[in-house]
Protein backbone atom coordinates (compact mmCIF):
# COMPACT_ATOMS: atom_id res chain seq x y z
CA UNK A 1 0.00 0.00 0.00
CA UNK A 2 1.40 3.29 -1.05
CA UNK A 3 1.50 6.65 0.83
CA UNK A 4 -1.69 7.57 -0.94
CA UNK A 5 -3.79 4.63 -0.82
CA UNK A 6 -2.56 4.71 3.38
CA UNK A 7 -4.07 8.52 3.39
CA UNK A 8 -7.08 7.29 1.81
CA UNK A 9 -8.05 4.30 4.13
CA UNK A 10 -7.01 6.06 6.89
CA UNK A 11 -8.95 9.90 6.32
CA UNK A 12 -12.15 8.29 4.56
CA UNK A 13 -12.91 4.39 4.39
CA UNK A 14 -11.97 3.79 7.70
CA UNK A 15 -13.97 6.31 9.41
CA UNK A 16 -17.05 5.64 7.19
CA UNK A 17 -16.71 1.90 7.72
CA UNK A 18 -16.58 2.43 11.42
CA UNK A 19 -19.41 4.75 11.51
CA UNK A 20 -21.57 2.56 9.26
CA UNK A 21 -21.12 -0.36 11.82
CA UNK A 22 -21.64 1.46 14.85
CA UNK A 23 -24.59 2.76 13.78
CA UNK A 24 -26.01 -0.32 11.79
CA UNK A 25 -25.90 -1.91 15.38
CA UNK A 26 -27.03 0.50 17.17
CA UNK A 27 -30.00 3.50 16.41
CA UNK A 28 -29.73 1.91 12.83
CA UNK A 29 -31.25 -1.22 14.73
CA UNK A 30 -29.83 -3.44 11.81
CA UNK A 31 -30.96 -1.79 8.91
CA UNK A 32 -28.44 -0.54 6.44
CA UNK A 33 -29.94 2.09 4.72
CA UNK A 34 -31.08 3.86 7.84
CA UNK A 35 -27.08 3.19 8.72
CA UNK A 36 -26.16 4.58 5.77
CA UNK A 37 -28.59 8.06 6.48
CA UNK A 38 -27.25 8.18 10.08
CA UNK A 39 -23.69 8.19 8.39
CA UNK A 40 -24.40 10.57 5.48
CA UNK A 41 -25.93 13.19 8.57
CA UNK A 42 -22.76 12.65 10.37
CA UNK A 43 -20.83 13.52 7.78
CA UNK A 44 -22.57 16.98 6.61
CA UNK A 45 -22.83 17.83 9.94
CA UNK A 46 -18.91 17.56 10.43
CA UNK A 47 -18.52 19.36 6.62
CA UNK A 48 -21.23 21.85 7.23
CA UNK A 49 -18.77 24.70 7.52
CA UNK A 50 -17.42 23.86 3.95
CA UNK A 51 -20.34 23.38 2.08
CA UNK A 52 -22.29 26.43 4.21
CA UNK A 53 -19.51 28.65 2.58
CA UNK A 54 -19.65 27.02 -0.97
CA UNK A 55 -23.46 27.55 -1.53
CA UNK A 56 -22.76 31.01 -0.03
CA UNK A 57 -20.23 31.70 -2.33
CA UNK A 58 -22.56 30.30 -5.13
CA UNK A 59 -25.19 32.41 -4.42
CA UNK A 60 -22.32 35.91 -4.06
CA UNK A 61 -21.06 35.06 -7.40
CA UNK A 62 -24.45 35.05 -9.09
CA UNK A 63 -25.17 38.66 -7.43
CA UNK A 64 -21.97 39.67 -8.63
CA UNK A 65 -22.61 38.90 -11.98
CA UNK A 66 -23.38 42.48 -13.29
CA UNK A 67 -20.06 43.92 -11.72
CA UNK A 68 -18.06 40.95 -13.72
CA UNK A 69 -19.55 41.76 -17.00
CA UNK A 70 -18.97 45.62 -16.38
CA UNK A 71 -14.90 45.15 -15.40
CA UNK A 72 -14.54 42.31 -18.24
CA UNK A 73 -15.85 44.90 -20.65
CA UNK A 74 -14.14 48.02 -19.34
CA UNK A 75 -10.92 46.13 -19.73
CA UNK A 76 -11.20 43.66 -22.14
CA UNK A 77 -8.59 44.78 -24.24
CA UNK A 78 -6.19 44.54 -21.09
CA UNK A 79 -5.87 41.26 -19.65
CA UNK A 80 -4.11 41.94 -16.41
CA UNK A 81 -6.22 45.27 -15.53
CA UNK A 82 -9.17 42.73 -15.99
CA UNK A 83 -7.89 40.44 -13.66
CA UNK A 84 -6.75 42.70 -10.86
CA UNK A 85 -9.83 44.51 -11.28
CA UNK A 86 -11.95 41.09 -10.72
CA UNK A 87 -9.69 39.87 -7.54
CA UNK A 88 -10.44 43.19 -5.78
CA UNK A 89 -13.82 42.82 -6.27
CA UNK A 90 -13.85 39.51 -5.69
CA UNK A 91 -11.98 40.70 -2.14
CA UNK A 92 -14.55 43.49 -1.76
CA UNK A 93 -17.46 41.03 -1.78
CA UNK A 94 -15.69 37.83 0.17
CA UNK A 95 -16.24 35.97 -2.61
CA UNK A 96 -14.09 33.09 -3.44
CA UNK A 97 -14.30 31.70 -7.09
CA UNK A 98 -12.63 28.22 -6.30
CA UNK A 99 -15.06 27.39 -3.41
CA UNK A 100 -16.99 24.70 -5.73
CA UNK A 101 -13.90 22.73 -6.65
CA UNK A 102 -13.58 22.26 -2.78
CA UNK A 103 -16.85 21.12 -2.43
CA UNK A 104 -15.96 18.40 -5.21
CA UNK A 105 -12.93 17.50 -4.18
CA UNK A 106 -14.67 16.60 -0.61
CA UNK A 107 -17.51 15.09 -2.00
CA UNK A 108 -15.50 12.41 -4.58
CA UNK A 109 -13.68 10.73 -1.62
CA UNK A 110 -16.71 10.11 0.23
CA UNK A 111 -18.66 8.59 -2.98
CA UNK A 112 -15.33 6.15 -3.94
CA UNK A 113 -15.29 5.11 -0.38
CA UNK A 114 -19.11 3.90 0.40
CA UNK A 115 -18.99 2.59 -3.10
CA UNK A 116 -16.00 0.12 -2.51
CA UNK A 117 -17.34 -0.52 1.48
CA UNK A 118 -20.87 -1.54 -0.20
CA UNK A 119 -19.30 -3.60 -2.89
CA UNK A 120 -16.80 -5.27 -0.20
CA UNK A 121 -20.45 -7.08 1.37
CA UNK A 122 -18.76 -5.84 4.93
CA UNK A 123 -18.20 -9.42 5.28
CA UNK A 124 -14.76 -11.06 6.67
CA UNK A 125 -11.43 -9.12 5.74
CA UNK A 126 -13.27 -6.13 4.67
CA UNK A 127 -14.47 -5.47 8.26
CA UNK A 128 -10.41 -5.63 8.72
CA UNK A 129 -10.53 -1.86 9.20
CA UNK A 130 -12.71 -1.64 12.50
CA UNK A 131 -11.41 -0.05 14.89
CA UNK A 132 -10.74 -2.28 18.18
CA UNK A 133 -14.34 -0.55 20.20
CA UNK A 134 -16.46 -0.75 17.41
CA UNK A 135 -17.34 -5.11 17.67
CA UNK A 136 -17.90 -6.37 13.63
CA UNK A 137 -21.25 -7.64 13.01
CA UNK A 138 -21.72 -11.33 11.97
CA UNK A 139 -23.82 -10.57 8.92
CA UNK A 140 -25.15 -7.57 7.24
CA UNK A 141 -28.66 -7.14 6.06
CA UNK A 142 -28.32 -5.40 3.46
CA UNK A 143 -32.02 -4.11 2.89
CA UNK A 144 -33.25 -0.90 3.50
CA UNK A 145 -36.81 -1.49 5.05
CA UNK A 146 -37.31 -4.53 4.45
CA UNK A 147 -37.76 -3.96 0.47
CA UNK A 148 -34.63 -2.03 -1.12
CA UNK A 149 -31.73 -4.23 -1.96
CA UNK A 150 -29.16 -1.47 -1.32
CA UNK A 151 -26.47 -3.77 -2.77
CA UNK A 152 -28.06 -3.70 -6.44
CA UNK A 153 -29.31 -0.65 -8.70
CA UNK A 154 -32.26 1.14 -7.73
CA UNK A 155 -33.97 3.47 -10.42
CA UNK A 156 -36.58 5.13 -8.04
CA UNK A 157 -34.01 6.09 -5.59
CA UNK A 158 -31.70 7.57 -8.39
CA UNK A 159 -34.89 9.61 -9.69
CA UNK A 160 -35.44 10.46 -6.33
CA UNK A 161 -31.77 11.98 -5.89
CA UNK A 162 -32.61 13.77 -9.35
CA UNK A 163 -35.32 15.53 -8.17
CA UNK A 164 -33.57 16.80 -4.43
CA UNK A 165 -30.67 17.70 -6.67
CA UNK A 166 -32.70 19.98 -9.00
CA UNK A 167 -34.85 21.70 -6.40
CA UNK A 168 -31.50 22.22 -4.32
CA UNK A 169 -30.40 24.03 -7.83
CA UNK A 170 -33.35 26.13 -8.17
CA UNK A 171 -32.99 27.62 -4.55
CA UNK A 172 -29.63 27.97 -4.92
CA UNK A 173 -30.15 30.77 -8.37
CA UNK A 174 -29.79 34.33 -7.39
CA UNK A 175 -32.85 36.55 -8.58
CA UNK A 176 -32.52 39.69 -9.58
CA UNK A 177 -35.40 41.39 -6.93
CA UNK A 178 -35.69 44.81 -9.57
CA UNK A 179 -38.22 45.30 -11.42
CA UNK A 180 -37.74 43.77 -15.13
CA UNK A 181 -34.16 43.09 -14.44
CA UNK A 182 -32.78 40.77 -17.27
CA UNK A 183 -31.24 37.60 -15.94
CA UNK A 184 -27.32 37.69 -15.63
CA UNK A 185 -25.19 35.31 -17.56
CA UNK A 186 -24.49 33.46 -14.18
CA UNK A 187 -28.32 33.37 -13.75
CA UNK A 188 -28.98 31.76 -16.77
CA UNK A 189 -26.14 29.55 -16.55
CA UNK A 190 -27.56 28.42 -13.19
CA UNK A 191 -30.76 28.00 -14.56
CA UNK A 192 -29.86 25.29 -17.56
CA UNK A 193 -27.64 23.65 -14.37
CA UNK A 194 -30.69 23.26 -12.40
CA UNK A 195 -32.17 20.88 -15.30
CA UNK A 196 -28.53 19.42 -15.97
CA UNK A 197 -27.30 18.22 -13.26
CA UNK A 198 -30.61 16.35 -12.41
CA UNK A 199 -29.64 13.90 -16.11
CA UNK A 200 -25.97 13.97 -14.78
CA UNK A 201 -27.07 12.54 -11.50
CA UNK A 202 -29.30 9.89 -12.96
CA UNK A 203 -26.32 8.87 -15.63
CA UNK A 204 -23.67 8.39 -12.98
CA UNK A 205 -25.90 6.83 -10.21
CA UNK A 206 -27.89 4.83 -12.43
CA UNK A 207 -24.83 1.96 -12.45
CA UNK A 208 -24.28 2.48 -8.90
CA UNK A 209 -25.56 0.40 -5.88
CA UNK A 210 -28.72 1.94 -4.44
CA UNK A 211 -26.74 2.57 -1.15
CA UNK A 212 -24.49 5.19 -3.16
CA UNK A 213 -27.47 6.51 -4.47
CA UNK A 214 -29.43 6.61 -0.79
CA UNK A 215 -26.12 8.73 0.29
CA UNK A 216 -26.84 11.18 -2.34
CA UNK A 217 -30.81 11.48 -1.76
CA UNK A 218 -29.71 12.10 2.14
CA UNK A 219 -27.18 14.34 1.02
CA UNK A 220 -29.50 16.44 -1.06
CA UNK A 221 -31.77 16.54 0.99
CA UNK A 222 -29.76 18.29 3.70
CA UNK A 223 -28.41 20.22 0.61
CA UNK A 224 -32.15 21.42 0.16
CA UNK A 225 -32.25 22.98 4.00
CA UNK A 226 -28.71 24.11 3.99
CA UNK A 227 -29.27 26.13 0.94
CA UNK A 228 -32.73 27.63 2.57
CA UNK A 229 -30.40 28.53 5.20
CA UNK A 230 -27.65 30.41 2.59
CA UNK A 231 -30.82 32.03 1.17
CA UNK A 232 -32.76 33.44 4.77
CA UNK A 233 -29.10 34.66 5.69
CA UNK A 234 -28.43 36.57 2.37
CA UNK A 235 -32.35 37.98 2.01
CA UNK A 236 -31.14 39.45 5.75
CA UNK A 237 -27.63 40.67 4.85
CA UNK A 238 -28.74 42.41 1.75
CA UNK A 239 -32.11 43.28 2.38
CA UNK A 240 -34.16 41.32 -0.59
Amino acid sequence: MNYLDAFYHVIFKYPILNLLVFFYQTIALHDLGLAIIFVTIALRLILYPFFHTGAKQQMLMQRIQPHVKRIQEEHKNDREKQAQALMALYKEHGVNPFSSILLLIIQLPILIALYRIILSGLTGGALAGLYPFVPAPTTINAMFLGFINLQAKDFWLVLLAAALQFIQARLAIWRNPAKGAVPSQAEKIAQQMAFVAPVITIVIFYGFPAAVALYWVTSSAFSILQQALVNRHLRKQFGN
